[in-house]
């Protein structure tokens, strides 16, 4: 992993990748090696079996899975019992070690602490790797993961599973109907966990037995356990999870990022509720300033969480309400605004409504999950690779470090460092207990 990449390097870098990713995500020319047959199953290790974990399960249900890891056996039971022949672990970098030779490839459905010592683990090891959004925990980890990736050659995919579902936002979008997009404005109605008001309790519990505490710590510094820390209600604590931000963002901004050709942001400002030492915070307000792009003009971008909503003086109308989950552009001839998963409206409605819709230029993908299935089968590039998702990741997880921060960062991309504000650094990089590694 190199620190010293360029603003410039990044953004050439990831040229390429964003461009395949317009084509639906797979490309054979010079692409990946094919890795097995399409006829083959695919051997499937899984860290992190309960919640996201069994979802995502679901989707490997015609491959081999061929070895379990979870730490908490509780929330693991159902995985535990569908593949009950399966070796079963609480210690990925045991199961890792003990079953390489039977694995292809390994699913990460943990925590956000866990996602890149896991995955980096994972590809150093030679493995296809599928790790559950956002793809790390701090902007160095995303960087690290995205260099481990393009070193290893292997097969990745993030989980923000609605991809495909931009493909007609970017179409539309390069059909230039609205002019030039200087703003874009994103929401979610996440958090739906206890945020804002959290402290460190000061009770040590004593751990259930089905509970490997300190592997579920994993990398975060060592503390009493606690049942306020888990399950899902982790996302809300800095130590473990990215708040509304790391849950929904990658989702929201995928849209934009994708469509616009967005990288690192040159700035990235926030309000919020407060934020305290251990959690996030209730609501926030994060602005994100990222430079242009050949042509393309500058873009604001600004999120908004926590009840906080797009502004209704910019939707020319249109309703929408705290509950929405939804981008809106802002262009010198019109806006788009499109919910996650829904069709784009151009608005004003009166001024579009005899608009031609663009011809469809970009293949679709039915399911991101069985795309990756395949890719690592056959070879090519899936459209939410690390080459793509892990700039993105690093781009919107800086909006938490200007929050813990409290003050407007500018962004030192080459360095991963904030310029003139050296107590945010501590939020950018990572820092592992004793006996963890990338």
């Amino acid at each position: 992993m190199s620190d010293k990449i360029s603003r410039r390097e990044f953004v050439e870098r990831s040229a390429m990748t964003v461009g395949l990713a317009a084509l639906g995500g797979v490309w054979t020319e010079g692409a990946l090696a094919q890795t097995k047959s399409p006829n083959e199953k695919l051997n499937i290790a899984c860290i992190g079996c309960g919640g996201q974990g069994w979802s995502d399960m679901q989707n490997w249900s015609n491959e081999n899975v061929v070895a379990l890891c979870d730490p908490d056996q509780v929330s693991a039971a159902n995985a535990f019992k569908k593949y009950a022949s399966a070796p079963k672990y609480d210690d990925y970098r045991k199961m890792l070690e003990k079953e390489a030779k039977n694995i292809d490839a390994v699913v990460v459905s943990t925590p956000d602490h866990h996602h890149a010592a896991a995955g980096v683990m994972a590809m150093k090891m030679g493995k296809h790797v599928y790790v559950q959004k956002p793809l790390a925990h701090t902007p160095q980890e995303a960087r690290i993961m995205t260099e481990t990736a393009r070193k290893c050659k292997v097969i990745t995919q993030m989980g923000n599973q609605g991809h495909p579902s931009y493909a007609r936002l970017v179409e539309l979008i390069a059909a230039n109907p609205i002019g030039n997009i200087t703003e874009a404005h994103v929401m979610t109605d996440r958090p739906i966990w206890p945020q804002g008001m959290l402290t460190r309790p000061a009770e040590v519990q004593t751990p259930p037995s089905t509970l490997n505490w300190d592997m579920w710590l994993g990398p975060a510094a060592e503390r009493p356990y606690n049942k306020a820390y888990l399950p899902f209600v982790w996302r809300g604590w800095w130590d473990f999870g990215t708040g509304a931000l790391g849950d929904m963002a990658c989702h929201i901004m995928d849209g934009a990022f994708w469509s616009l050709g967005l990288q690192l942001p040159l700035a990235v400002e926030a309000q919020s509720s407060g934020v305290l030492p251990d959690a996030a915070p209730s609501w926030s307000i994060i602005k994100y300033e990222f430079p242009a792009r050949g042509n393309r003009p500058p873009v604001t971008l600004t999120w908004y969480d926590g009840g906080k909503t797009i502004p209704e003086e910019l939707l020319e109308g249109q309703k929408i309400d705290k509950g929405y989950n939804g981008t809106l552009f802002i262009g010198d001839k019109g806006k788009i605004l499109m919910g996650h998963g829904a069709a784009p409206i151009l608005l004003p409605e009166k001024k579009f409504e005899d608009y031609v819709m663009p011809a469809q230029s970009i293949p679709r993908v039915a399911n991101h999950y069985q795309q990756w299935i395949d890719v690592c089968k056959s070879g090519g590039v899936c459209g939410s690779n690390f080459d793509y998702a892990g700039p993105m990741t690093e781009a919107l997880l800086l909006g938490n470090v200007a929050l813990r921060a409290g003050k407007r960062i500018e962004y030192d991309a080459k360095n991963l460092r904030a310029k003139g504000c050296p107590e945010a650094d501590q939020y950018i990089r990572y820092r592992f207990r004793k006996g963890w590694k990338l």
